[in-house]
């Protein structure tokens, strides 16, 4: 029976909790959004994941994750020239830059972060390919989804609040009396909090601002509604236009 739908109608839950089940071995397309997912499994596990077609090289997860200095990714790729993951994987391993662990851990946490945040995907049309897998020259990983479907279901939980508490993110953000970018400094703040203040004014908006600081919809919520409940913002209509923000 081929596997193929809409989310309106059958939820991204109950589609891995299918895969699951039946142990299926092949790639999940997801188009939502402007957007394609592809999820591949191998009997039932995960094993890679991808937003849009552009597909992310070892080197580039691997500095996102702070696993390798950009100058160690520069000056590998510079000596191999045009190599396969597999092989660039192996170079790190043999200049004792990173460990095989170390790899396959990076993989895991940003393959399981394309997963968790297609929950939030409310639409979109699906299917499955029983005989499309990552090219070969790809890392791929074995991971249950048992933990993946629960904590996904728990993100979605919060996405639903979120947006409930946060329903524009078209509103903008100004500093309560007494709190500014100054005095700030001596709030304990977490680094995506702290990217987030800089960019608050009143003609900038949330979506903006997500933009600007390089946070999703789900992040950005989430920062916007702990500095809310701080005390330390509130949501206003922006003043004026919109400007365009600098990085």
């Amino acid at each position: 029976m081929p596997l193929n739908g809409n989310l309106r109608d059958f939820t991204f839950t109950q589609l891995l909790n299918l895969i699951n089940l039946a142990r299926k071995t092949g790639t999940l397309f997801i188009e939502a959004l402007n957007q394609i997912a592809s999820i591949s499994f191998r009997d039932g596990k995960l094993a890679y994941a991808q937003i849009g077609k552009q597909t992310p090289s070892l080197g580039n997860i691997l500095y996102q994750a702070n696993k390798i200095t950009a100058v160690q990714y520069g000056t590998l790729k510079m000596r191999a020239g045009q190599i396969t993951d597999k092989e660039f994987g192996l170079l790190l391993i043999n200049a004792n830059y990173i460990t095989q662990e170390d790899i396959l851990q990076s993989l895991q946490e940003y393959f399981v972060n394309i997963v968790q945040s297609v929950f939030t995907w409310e639409e979109g049309i699906f299917y499955f390919d029983n005989e499309k897998m990552p090219p070969e020259d790809k890392i791929t990983i074995r991971l249950s989804l048992e933990n993946i479907i629960i904590e996904g279901t728990r993100q979605l939980r919060e996405w639903e609040q979120l947006q409930d508490e946060i329903p524009s993110m078209d509103m903008a953000l100004k500093f309560v009396d007494g709190a500014t970018k100054l005095n700030l400094r001596n709030v304990n703040l977490s680094m995506e909090e702290l990217r987030v203040v800089r960019f608050i004014n009143s003609k900038n908006t949330i979506r903006q601002i997500a933009s600007a600081a390089r946070l999703n919809d789900m992040e950005i919520r989430r920062n916007v509604y702990s500095l809310i409940q701080a005390g330390l913002v509130e949501m206003i209509h922006p003043a004026g236009e919109v400007t365009q923000l600098g990085r």
